[in-house]
C-alpha cells in the first residue's frame, strides 16, 4: 500500500494527560519503592479527575501534590486505589508474567528512528508546532509513496494566519488542512497550559496506536502508561520493539515484525516469533521473562512519564537502541 496516514497528539490532549499522570503517580512510587507494582487508570473530565486502580507498594507519596503540578488547583480530584489481588500477586511474585496478552514490536530501515514514515512526519510535525503552541493538538500527515498529500493540523488558542506559515516551513505538502473546524480556544487546557480537560474528556491508555507505530502497524492491544514492568503489556512491547531494532541495527532484514505471547503467571512466553522482511523465525538468545526484561533494559531507571509524551518508541529510549 502506498497511501498512508499516520496522526499523532501533543502531551496537552485530554488522553495525553492522563497517561502522563497515570505515569508520574507510577515513578513517585517507584522513586521509593522499585519493586512497586500498579496498574493505573485515569480519567479527566470538566474539571474532574479520578485516579483508580492497584498499587502494592512500601511507599507512600503524596499524589495530590503530583497530580496538582500538571492540572493546577481548580480540578476535583477523586483518588481510590487499592492493592493488587493476592490471587495474582502469588504468580507474580515467583517471577511470572502480571498477566496474559499478546505483545508486538516493529522497527523498519526507511527512517533513522527505525518507525513508519507517515508516523515520524506527523510526530515531528506535532512536536514543532507543540515548541510554539503548548496547547491541546493534533496533527495527520497523508503520504502516497514518497509524496506528501495532506496535511491536517487542529491546535487550540492558535489563528489561522499564524499557524499556516508555520506548518508550512516545517513541512512541504499538497494540501494543508488548518483548524478545519475553525479556530479553537476552549481546549485541555487553559491558556497558561494547565489542565482542566474543558473541551473534552480523557482517558489513559486510549491512545494505543499513538503510542505503538501508527495505524499500519497491528498492536497487542494493551495499554502501557500506569503499569510497572511486571505488567508485560508495557514490559513485552518494549523488548518486542528491542528486537525489532537489533534485527534491523545488524543487516538482517529491512522491516521486522516481532511477536510475543504471555500467559498470567508464567514467566517464560508462549509465543515468540520475529517476521524479517515476510519469513517468520523463532526469537532466541533474549531472556524474555519479566525479570530478564527489566534487567536487560534497565527498566528500574526509567522515567515513565517521559515515554507518555511523545510514544513509546523511536526517541531514543533502551529498548530503540
Amino acid at each position: 500500500m502506498s497511501i498512508k496516514t499516520a496522526e499523532f497528539v501533543s502531551p496537552k490532549h485530554p488522553d495525553k494527560i492522563c497517561d502522563f499522570i497515570a505515569d508520574s503517580i507510577l515513578d513517585a512510587y517507584l522513586v521509593e519503592d522499585k519493586d512497586t507494582r500498579a496498574g493505573i487508570e485515569v480519567t479527566g473530565g470538566h474539571n474532574l479527575l479520578t485516579v483508580n486502580g492497584e498499587v502494592t507498594s512500601k511507599a507512600n507519596p503524596d499524589l495530590e501534590s503530583v497530580i496538582r503540578k500538571i492540572i493546577g488547583k481548580n480540578c476535583k480530584i477523586n483518588i481510590n486505589l487499592t492493592k493488587q489481588s493476592p490471587e495474582i500477586a502469588q504468580g507474580v511474585d515467583t517471577g511470572g508474567a502480571g498477566d496474559q496478552g499478546i505483545m508486538k514490536g516493529y522497527a523498519t530501515a526507511e527512517t533513522k528512528n527505525m518507525m513508519p514514515k507517515e508516523y515520524e512526519l506527523a510526530r515531528n510535525l506535532c512536536m514543532k508546532v507543540y515548541e510554539k503552541y503548548p496547547y491541546d493538538g493534533k496533527t495527520q500527515v497523508t503520504i502516497d509513496g514518497d509524496k506528501i498529500k495532506t496535511v491536517v493540523v487542529s491546535f487550540q488558542n492558535t489563528k489561522n494566519t499564524d499557524l499556516l506559515p508555520l506548518v508550512k516551513s516545517i513541512i512541504k505538502a499538497d494540501e494543508y488542512l488548518i483548524n478545519p473546524a475553525g479556530e479553537w480556544s476552549i481546549g485541555s487546557c487553559d491558556a497558561n497550559g494547565l489542565c482542566n480537560f474543558e473541551a473534552d474528556s480523557g482517558l489513559s491508555g486510549r491512545k494505543l496506536v499513538v503510542d505503538n507505530y501508527g495505524p499500519q502497524m497491528s498492536i497487542g492491544g494493551g495499554s502501557f502508561s500506569g503499569k510497572d514492568c511486571t505488567k508485560v503489556d508495557r514490559s513485552g512491547a518494549y523488548i518486542a520493539r528491542k528486537i525489532a531494532v537489533d534485527y534491523v541495527k545488524n543487516g538482517k532484514a529491512k522491516e521486522v515484525f516481532v511477536k510475543l505471547a504471555y500467559a498470567i503467571g508464567k514467566p517464560e512466553p508462549v509465543m515468540a516469533v520475529a517476521i524479517l522482511d515476510g519469513k517468520e523465525i523463532k526469537i532466541e538468545g533474549y531472556d524474555l521473562t519479566p525479570r530478564g526484561i527489566k534487567k536487560m533494559l534497565n527498566l528500574e531507571n526509567i522515567k515513565f512519564a517521559e515515554t507518555a509524551k511523545w510514544g513509546h518508541f523511536g526517541r531514543g529510549f533502551n529498548w530503540d537502541k
